[in-house]
């Protein structure tokens, strides 16, 4: 079984609305540290709802440029004349090579089995100097921080546990926040970097209705392998909006190198 676990259904524009709230600020960040700027040329490899695009394309400026990639670009929109958007799978299409200053993707290569192959063809588009970001979860760090009682404890670790296994049976690597660090020096690059964070989502918190989303879109799944119940399931979803639960975010990370100049 491969492929990504979350359905495309209706919910995936909520889905990525909370996603975007919940990491856009880390992400710019991480960017700005990074220097982007007038005349850069980006690459976004996975545009989702398209906010990292529309910083990306401030900032860039009249001329620069961001090229914005997804297997279903159809709900992104352009929104400036510096931003192109292609239908294009980053593990089988090719990408223009040492032509980016920023090539960036978030939550893509933790659900790909062939991320590896994918971060090739991401290296290989940056121009010599350029930057590669990747931002990702490692997801097995989740602990719970609060609870009403230890049977709501208990509850979510199954959760979270049923969650990691079916990412896991699709062929995510679920420690890939961690990982990506290693991956990046056996890329070659230099200047690697490293930072993790994680932060409480109280119950009705952006973090904790994503998760209530999530649960939403992998429900069938978690019943049909036996992981929980369509009433357990119920009993989560009030969970998530009770400010008596909290729960750490996933482990988030950010990870950078740059592609050596060529002497």
């Amino acid at each position: 079984m491969t492929g990504y676990v979350f359905d495309a259904s209706d919910l995936v524009g909520e889905q990525r609305k909370y996603m975007q709230q919940a990491l856009d600020p880390i992400t710019t960040a991480r960017m700005e540290a990074l220097g982007v700027g007038p005349g850069w040329r980006c690459l976004e490899v996975g545009g989702g709802g398209g906010s990292i695009a529309d910083w990306l394309s401030e900032r860039a400026g009249n001329s620069g440029h961001v090229l914005v990639t997804d297997v279903d670009p159809d709900e992104i929109r352009r929104n400036a004349e510096n931003i192109s958007i292609r239908r294009h799978d980053i593990v089988s299409d090719e990408l223009p090579e040492a032509e980016f200053d920023l090539v960036h993707a978030r939550l893509v290569l933790l659900h790909l089995p062939e991320r590896h192959r994918a971060l090739t063809r991401m290296v290989r588009a940056l121009r010599p100097g350029g930057w590669l970001l990747l931002g990702e979860f490692d997801c097995t760090w989740m602990p719970v921080l609060s609870a009403p009682n230890e049977d709501t404890t208990r509850l979510f670790r199954r959760f979270h546990a049923g969650l990691c296994q079916l990412l896991t049976r699709a062929g995510a690597d679920i420690a890939w926040g961690t990982h990506a660090y290693q991956a990046l020096r056996g890329q070659g690059l230099a200047e690697v970097g490293h930072c993790a964070q994680a932060h409480p989502w109280p119950g009705g918190s952006v973090g904790c209705r994503w998760l209530h989303v999530n649960s939403l879109q992998l429900q069938d799944k978690l019943i049909a392998a036996g992981l929980l119940t369509a009433a357990e399931l119920d009993t989560l979803r009030d969970l998530l909006a009770d400010p008596r639960f909290v729960v750490s975010s996933y482990l988030t990370t950010s990870t950078w190198g740059r592609r050596t100049i060529e002497p």
